[in-house]
């Protein structure tokens, strides 16, 4: 494929390094400043470019995709933190008659998680003694807290239980309510990403755990989304791409 990167920081970079790795062409990149959002992206550059591949920074997003969507190629944003813009996302694609791909995480095993959660979530519900809470653990550069992956899992949980129907996301003062689902963030030196969903009883403890072990997943998920958004339209979770990947 030939791809367009937005966003070279850390994670653009090893997009790059994956796809040249793969065999894929990097036909232009453009930075991760918010200020430089939009700008590079016209139609002219984009003619002969097979997808676009996003990690840059929240502001940037819209602008990204509002000029990626009128150049007529499909994108991908690994990019978190715009949840507030998703309804405007959503509707730039849909109005250009485009394709997005998005997603709070683009590992493979990330996304089994979020299954194994909801299925988790689903089959205690009915034992209230079990509570369940999510702890994440990032590099202590990353932007958004609670991240991109940590509000999926919440909102997996949220929706597959009658007993929590709201987040606990800043530092609780006093006890919290028991319809709230506490959600921790940890920023401290360099981890990749960390995921702990747990189950917590008097009598035991379940929890699930997914540990990226470097950048390299996140990578090859973002190139596997490229090549299976070709000739789709619509605005498309990652975690369905991986759904049909799996012949779910």
């Amino acid at each position: 494929m030939k791809l367009a990167l937005t966003g070279m920081g850390r994670m653009g970079s090893e997009v790059e390094k994956e796809a040249l790795r793969v065999g894929h062409e990097i036909v232009w990149k453009l930075s991760s400043d918010s200020n430089a959002s939009g700008r590079g992206l016209t139609q002219a550059r984009l003619e002969k470019v097979d997808a676009v591949i996003d990690f840059t920074v929240p502001d940037a997003v819209v602008d990204n995709v509002r000029a990626v969507m009128s150049a007529g190629v499909p994108m991908i944003v690994g990019t978190t933190g715009w949840d507030e813009q998703r309804t405007h996302v959503e509707a730039l694609v849909a109005r250009a008659g485009g394709v997005l791909v998005y997603g709070g995480n683009f590992s493979i095993g990330a996304n089994l998680l979020f299954d194994l959660v909801t299925l988790a979530a689903q089959s205690l519900d009915r034992f209230e003694e079990y509570d369940p809470y999510i702890l994440e653990h990032h590099h202590r550069g990353k932007i958004d807290a609670p991240g991109g992956t940590a509000r999926r899992l919440m909102r997996s949980i949220i929706e597959a239980t009658r007993r929590k129907t709201e987040s606990q996301v800043e530092r609780p003062e006093g006890r919290i309510r028991s319809e709230q689902l506490h959600v921790v963030s940890l920023r401290a030196g360099a981890a990749f990403g960390q995921h702990r969903v747990g189950f917590d009883s008097e009598a035991e403890q379940l929890e699930i755990v997914h540990t990226a072990r470097g950048r390299q997943g996140f990578a090859q998920g973002a190139i596997l989304a490229a090549k299976w958004v070709q000739g789709k339209s619509g605005f498309i979770n990652f975690s369905d791409v991986i759904a049909e990947e799996m012949g779910r």
